[in-house]
């Protein structure tokens, strides 16, 4: 199978005009799409959050010449000609050539996809508040979307089942696969309405959005000091993933909606430690 087959299969269900556009509205840059293309057949592929050293050793070590990241192997524009190995990033991407090992990342585009990554955290944090105290019928999410990018988008608010904040807190933990999660808020405190954000996309517009949205709690990652005093101080509740756990979960549905199109061994490469 050829490096572009596959990466058309990726591409349709995360087009890269989405991080375009996503980027053009709010003059931001990304390293997604194609990144190293060694030329070979693709034989295998890992699928993984980040290019770690670990990611790495286990593509060569299962005989996978493809990896695709949700990062960018790369994060900012490439301004010069010479990749330096005594640089971390680009030691990486030397010892991805090294093994003859290609590399494709969908980051922004991912992010705001129908199914992608922002999606997929607040399916599993709506499906969390339904395992705290599951009902029969069916209720209107209600959903808003503070950056609506073609079908998809970025930064969500939707209702959820009613339950209290310390019960979805232990959900989560299951849902997502960690026990790194930071709470502001009383664990009685009554949540039917979730607005949330995967990855670094808790800023003062998202606090804003969600407190206009009606939301009672506000799930993210990566808040920085004044924006975290900002959500409590309008009286919402602030729960913290780690950022790896906010996405990995996504990451993980895109890998089976992949690894089902290929007729190509494939793997999910999982940082336990960033959890």
């Amino acid at each position: 199978m050829k490096l572009n087959d596959v990466y058309k299969i990726a591409n349709e269900l995360a087009p890269k005009s989405l991080s375009d556009a996503y980027c053009a509205a709010c003059n931001g840059y990304d390293n997604s799409g194609v990144l190293v293309d060694t030329g070979d057949d693709i034989r295998g592929i890992l699928f993984t959050l980040d290019l770690s050293f670990a990611a790495i050793n286990k593509a060569i070590g299962m005989g996978a010449n493809l990896i695709i990241t949700h990062h960018p192997a790369m994060y900012g524009k490439i301004n010069h000609a010479r990749i330096d190995a005594d640089d971390l990033t680009e030691r990486k991407m030397v010892k991805c050539l090294r093994a003859g090992i290609s590399v494709i990342s969908m980051h922004l585009n991912l992010d705001c996809a129908v199914g992608g990554i922002d999606e997929s955290l607040a399916t599993g944090i709506w499906e969390s508040a339904m395992k705290t105290n599951p009902q029969e019928g069916v209720f209107s999410r209600n959903l808003s979307l503070m950056h609506p990018i073609a079908d998809g988008g970025y930064g969500r608010a939707y209702n959820v089942q009613e339950t209290k904040l310390g019960a979805l807190v232990s959900e989560l933990k299951n849902t997502f696969e960690t026990n790194r999660i930071i709470v502001y808020g009383d664990g009685e405190k009554q949540i039917d309405r979730v607005a949330s954000f995967c990855g670094a996309g808790a800023d003062e517009g998202a606090v804003l959005f969600a407190k206009r949205e009606g939301a009672q709690v506000i799930i993210s990652s990566d808040f920085k000091h004044h924006v975290l005093t900002m959500a409590i101080e309008m009286g919402m509740a602030v729960i913290i993933l780690t950022h790896y756990a906010s996405e990995n979960y996504g990451m993980k549905e895109y890998y089976e909606k992949i690894r089902a199109q290929v007729e190509l061994p494939c793997v999910y490469h999982t940082d336990e430690n960033l959890l």
